[in-house]
């Protein structure tokens, strides 16, 4: 029988977990370049190096164009306001993300509406997507959670059927492809973050990819405060500077060069996980749909039974882990139970304007409430590691379990 948990006072397993972001002395060497070129923001935009690493990041991702910006934020917002969307547009979004893709929306005035995810991919659930279809809807922004791509063939299909603008939220798919294309290449736009945790990171950033040279052509306007961008140098658009630095474009251009070999290593470690959790009581791990040809990784979440656990919640579980020495976390609750979209008519506007469409306190939604009590996120570095750590961590789950009943007083 495994020692007791470290949580309650036993000896941690203490995993060495590789440490992000990784860096180097390529990192250090491309900032003393933008130093010593005194070229230090993004004006003129695109400035030098965004413009190398959006070209580089769009031809990775089959993209056609892509805008270097400020945030995987602000990025949503701008594809937003490029297709036109605004006052009283509907825009679905799904139940479990980070409360940003539901902010965007909120930002230009438009109403997220909620849809509940698949059970075994934590994404949008493509199949419920088309009953919440109203003559208000404009957009579906899926995200590809986790380590997996959203179903992107049913849900291109469900906008193309209803002329919706697709954005993908990829925060988490910086080079995942689905059917051999690009994350961020199957809709209207692609919105990437390059936010600390993320597999390609400058501390704060982000990124838009599009197909359409038209939208290319007024998302630059609207993250460089407007200024025409066009050939003849006419179009003005209602911007805000959103550009990123030079600062940040360099550590991207050479974090990229890392990108995919990092993804490849945290692929096969994951895989490896998948088959050892597959093979453990009361654990099931994130569904990967066979057309993912080349998967993501920025998290990898698992679910558990809690009826193998002695009723544990993913709070304790979580709790648990963390102190033997592993990387994990909650999650992010459901979109109508998160502490940050929590809106009143003073802190929202378009709350205040259309509260009969955001009343989360009378939603349910309740694949999602499940998972945000039975799932463990687990931080991708620990997958850059060898499959040593994989079994560590499985070992670290079993210890939970049979010692779960101890847990179940700990708040």
């Amino acid at each position: 029988m495994p020692e007791k948990l470290a949580l309650l006072g036993g000896q941690p397993i203490s995993p060495t977990i590789p440490t992000w972001p990784v860096r180097d002395e390529r990192e250090e060497q491309a900032l003393i370049e933008v130093v010593r070129s005194g070229v230090y923001g993004g004006y003129p935009e695109p400035a030098p190096h965004a413009a190398r690493f959006a070209a580089d990041f769009a031809e990775m991702h089959d993209a056609a164009y892509a805008i270097s910006c400020a945030n995987g934020t602000i990025t949503m917002t701008t594809a937003l306001l490029a297709a036109g969307i605004g006052w009283g547009d509907e825009v679905i979004v799904p139940s479990i993300t980070f409360a940003a893709t539901a902010w965007a929306p909120m930002s230009v005035g438009a109403v997220p509406i909620i849809c509940d995810i698949d059970p075994k991919t934590f994404c949008l659930d493509a199949e419920a997507l088309e009953s919440i279809i109203t003559d208000r809807t404009r957009a579906i922004i899926p995200v590809h959670l986790g380590a997996t791509i959203a179903d992107l063939d049913a849900i291109m299909a469900v906008a193309q059927k209803h002329n919706l603008i697709v954005i993908e939220d990829c925060a988490h798919a910086h080079g995942g492809k689905w059917r051999d294309k690009g994350a961020g290449s199957w809709g209207h736009f692609g919105s990437f973050s390059m936010q600390l945790t993320k597999t390609l990171t400058s501390g704060e950033g982000g990124l838009i990819t599009t197909n359409d040279a038209l939208y290319a052509e007024t998302c630059h306007s609207l993250i460089d405060c407007g200024r025409p961008k066009d050939a003849a140098e006419e179009v003005y658009h209602l911007g805000a500077n959103y550009r990123i630095t030079e600062f940040q474009a360099a550590l991207l251009e050479v974090g990229l060069t890392r990108l995919l070999d990092q993804q490849a290593i945290r692929s096969g470690n994951m895989h490896y996980s998948d088959e050892r959790l597959n093979n453990t009581e009361g654990m099931c791990p994130q569904w990967v749909d066979p057309r993912v040809t080349r998967r993501p990784g920025y998290t990898y979440i698992t679910q558990f039974d809690p009826s193998a656990f002695n009723g544990i919640n993913s709070k304790q579980f979580a709790a648990a882990l963390v102190a033997e020495g592993f990387p994990c976390g909650t999650g992010n609750p459901p979109m109508h139970r998160y502490d940050l979209l929590q809106l009143t008519d003073k802190n929202s506007f378009v709350y205040r304007n259309f509260k009969d469409r955001l009343d989360f306190a009378s939603m349910h939604f309740p694949v999602a409430e499940k998972a945000s009590q039975s799932t463990i996120w687990v931080a991708h570095q620990m997958f850059l590691g060898g499959t040593d750590l994989v079994d560590s961590f499985v070992e670290a789950i079993e210890k939970v379990r049979v010692n779960s009943k101890s847990l179940q007083d700990y708040h």
